[in-house]
């Protein structure tokens, strides 16, 4: 979850090269940030807690062509300065970051404490500086000590050295590594992902699992194989990603910009080539059952594709939780497909049931928004978002994406492509007449500011929506740090409506669809005991107390629905006055298990 870049170059400024590149990456971690750099007799050091945002140490950093970076979420040991990243070595020969978690660390930990080594810090990371420090006295090469070090390391994990005459180590297990070169200037990037070097680079080398990196003082690059040693081929290849300007672009956060941008998104998926959908429908149809797995909110992207896959592909489809697949392991068989939707494409839990998938002989697919990720490489059937950068910790747009691409899948299953890619236009016109209408912004932002103040906060769906409310669920919760729950209409008499009660606010999502009469008893059911109902329907009735028009888009109306909801949590986050794309405690990209 943490993110790292190293630079190595012809500039003479490379810890403000790297600071630029913690400020694309700080979406993976905003604990804390530290920068190293190599002088070529020592390395200075500068780190402090929270996110980086304007430094103003430019000043000490000294003049130098090679660094590294590293903006944490804290795993092991709290959020303090001593404990953020780069750990220096005893004597200052080198620097070291990390993105992962160390398994078995409080075991090597007492191993080398045994030996008389002292800890400054409660990180795991810190323990790999002193292990290569241990391994140092037996291996004349620094690499080969790396290395050996490396290799005792339990759990995912990306490291990144530099050294104090400028040579950078990296190596790799699970958590991601890429690096950028511009092959004009010879300038080298290493990173966690391609986002942060996108504007500087043309080519890309993605690194692979067990494998470590060498960028010595000739801007030669060399990749060994952490397991044997042995030097590998690497292949450059074209850096797709075109991201040169990341802002706001007017909007007060990129929140709102993305939420605007779903229109966009939705066409980005509708102009996609109808052959590898096609194709790939054809896989759909013969695999034996076919897995979505997901996790937070892209495991109610998960959710809504296989629901759309069942209602119109006629395929047995089941979601699956990330986190809690595992009684599922001893029913996967060959001839099965799993398809992953996810944001950034590294998301641990995941990566673990697809690796365990893989080895039982099921074919992979994904849908991803970021090229040259680890889920992308491992699938035998990638898709990309093409939904450009998504800033805000909180996805809004790759969702929507996500799920407009599952629609899609399913009426190419079923036969019915092209109706769903009209179906698709028609929602993208919709939803841009929707998101400026001034009207219904202002009813949702008179809403937001009702329910900001409110400590529980119940949404209620069926059908098509069910994934829908749960997703908005995650939003307000991680918006507004309240508590929201969403409940299926049909399980509120079960248990819910015990907390039914004067003033409790419920909010209902209304389609036209055959579930509709369902949910009206429902919020008739929960208006009886005093709950103050809000609706986003598709017309008013005498049941609600507070109403929205919601985009009538008839089969894909649940991925209309979202719409609103994600506005609401913005402006009730807003309202609240929270750090709207950096919540607390969450990063994006979820590294670790």
């Amino acid at each position: 979850m943490c993110g790292i870049f190293g630079y190595k170059g012809i500039q003479n400024n490379a810890g403000e090269i790297v600071i630029e590149g913690l400020k694309r990456l700080d979406y993976r971690g905003y604990d804390s940030w530290g920068v190293g750099v190599a002088t070529g007799t020592d390395i200075k050091v500068i780190k402090d807690i929270g996110k980086i945002g304007d430094v103003a140490d430019f000043a000490k950093l000294p003049p130098s062509h090679f660094a590294i970076a590293h903006t944490r979420w804290a795993t092991t040991g709290s959020v303090t300065k001593i404990n953020a990243h780069p750990h220096l070595s005893s004597d200052k020969s080198f620097a070291l970051a990390q993105n992962g978690i160390v398994e078995n660390f409080e075991e090597l930990k007492e191993e080398l404490q045994n030996k008389n080594y002292k800890f400054i810090s409660e990180t795991d990371t810190e323990v790999i500086v002193r292990l290569i420090e241990e391994e140092q006295k037996s291996h004349k090469s620094f690499m080969m000590a790396m290395r050996s070090a490396f290799l005792r390391l339990h759990g995912r994990n990306t490291i990144i050295v530099l050294c104090q005459d400028g040579t950078i180590y990296a190596a790799r297990n699970g958590s991601p590594l890429v690096l950028g070169i511009n092959t004009k200037t010879k300038d080298i990037y290493l990173s966690s992902d391609t986002l942060s070097f996108a504007p500087y680079v043309d080519k890309l080398i993605v690194v692979d699992n067990n494998q470590m990196v060498t960028v010595n003082n000739q801007q030669q690059i060399e990749i060994i194989d952490a397991q044997n040693g042995k030097q590998l081929h690497y292949q450059l290849e074209d850096m797709m990603l075109k991201a040169d300007k990341i802002d706001k672009e007017g909007y007060d956060h990129f929140m709102l910009k993305e939420i605007h941008e779903t229109p966009y998104v939705i066409r980005q998926i509708i102009n996609q080539d109808k052959v590898p959908l096609h194709q790939f429908a054809d896989v759909v149809k013969s695999a034996k059952h076919v897995y979505i797995i997901g996790s937070g909110t892209a495991g109610f992207a998960a959710s809504q594709i296989a629901f759309y896959l069942r209602v119109y592909g006629g395929v047995n489809a089941v979601s699956l939780v990330g986190a809690d697949a595992r009684s599922h392991y001893t029913i996967f068989q060959k001839g099965d497909l799993m398809i992953a939707p996810s944001q950034s494409g590294e998301t641990a839990d995941v990566i673990e049931v697809l690796e365990y998938a893989k080895d039982k002989g099921l074919k992979i697919a994904s849908i991803i928004n970021m090229p040259g990720s680890i889920i992308t490489r491992m699938s035998d059937y990638p898709f990309m978002c093409n939904a450009g950068p998504e800033i805000c910790v909180m996805s809004t747009k790759v969702f929507s994406s996500q799920i407009a691409w599952g629609y899609l899948l399913a009426k190419t299953v079923q036969g019915e492509y092209e109706k769903g890619k009209n179906n698709l236009e028609i929602l993208a016109t919709k939803s841009d007449t929707y998101l400026n209408n001034s009207q219904i912004i202002q009813q949702i932002v008179k809403l937001a500011d009702n329910l900001a103040s409110k400590e529980d906060i119940f949404i209620l769906g069926k059908y098509q929506n069910l994934a829908i409310i749960n997703e908005a669920m995650v939003k307000i919760i991680e918006g507004t740090y309240r508590h929201a729950h969403a409940i299926p209409a049909g399980d509120l008499k079960h248990y819910a409506i015990t907390l039914m009660e004067k003033g409790v606010p419920v909010i209902a999502i209304v389609s036209d669809d055959i579930v509709k009469n369902d949910v009206i008893t429902s919020i008739n059911e929960v208006r009886l005991r005093g709950a103050h109902v809000i609706a986003i329907a598709h017309g008013n009735h005498t049941n609600y107390d507070y109403y929205i028009e919601a985009i009538d888009s008839q089969e894909t109306d649940a991925i209309g629905n979202i719409i609103p909801l994600q506005l609401l949590a913005y402006y009730m986050a807003v309202k609240l006055g929270n750090n709207i794309d950096k919540p607390r405690n969450i990063a994006k990209s979820v590294t670790v298990k």
